[in-house]
């Protein structure tokens, strides 16, 4: 399973919050964060190609550069229609799309919005999803967890008041955020659940000292920041 698995790197054009977020110069990446993460997919032993789907003339141009620099021949361009690539396309729709129209047999869904997942990061999370799948999951995505008072607008979602007001934090039952950094399926769980996981995901914390989802300026900066300081 583990020489199954495509990545599917999906870069829309026209970025609201970030202006060309996916290209924009980040650290030594004169092409940003594509640049970074496309280096980062193709030096992975795990993954036999990788999807990457686009409406952007900009970043298919990228994309190829890179590919011809680094003798990667496993590079495929799924042009998207600009109806599935816009600001309000809903990921279901491109969920949808993904299943009907690419031929993969294992698929990790990933971003260039997380830096910190390293091409070792993606590699293990491949040999984690195979090792969850003969355990009885049906798939798998990163997550963070997180211990600590969390609360919606009338009580504690995190722990009981009733039992304890203020429990020691190591105490608290983990929450799961999920990242965004990875996701893994099988075709047949994209078509049966129309889903980029399962009924059972495997839930991977990383547990890693930075993963930012780059979402808004301030965190494009941050990353950069903590990038070019511990020179990943």
């Amino acid at each position: 399973m583990t020489n199954q698995v495509t990545a599917f790197l999906p870069c829309r054009k026209g970025s609201q919050r970030i202006p060309d977020k996916n290209t924009k110069p980040f650290s030594r990446y004169p092409d940003g964060l594509l640049e970074l993460k496309l280096t980062q997919l193709f030096r992975c032993k795990n993954i036999k190609e990788v999807i990457l789907s686009t409406n952007d003339d900009r970043v298919i141009r990228v994309g190829e550069d890179i590919a011809s620099r680094l003798a990667y021949k496993k590079l495929v361009i799924d042009i998207r229609p600009d109806s599935l690539s816009s600001s309000s396309t809903s990921t279901d729709d491109v969920i949808k799309y993904v299943s009907q129209k690419l031929d993969f047999e294992h698929i990790l869904w990933t971003h260039v919005t997380s830096p910190f997942l390293t091409s070792h990061d993606y590699d293990e999370c491949i040999d984690r999803y195979a090792k969850a799948c003969a355990n009885g999951y049906d798939s798998l995505m990163t997550v963070q967890s997180h211990q600590s008072f969390y609360w919606d607008e009338n009580k504690p979602i995190s722990y009981n008041r009733d039992i304890e007001k203020w429990p020691r934090t190591q105490t608290i039952k983990k929450i799961y955020e999920v990242d965004s950094g990875a996701f893994i399926a099988s075709k047949q769980t994209y078509l049966t659940c129309e889903d980029r996981i399962g009924n059972k995901p495997y839930l991977l914390d990383l547990e890693k000292k930075y993963n930012i989802d780059i979402d808004w300026p301030e965190q494009f900066e941050l990353a950069e920041i903590l990038f070019n300081r511990h020179e990943l």
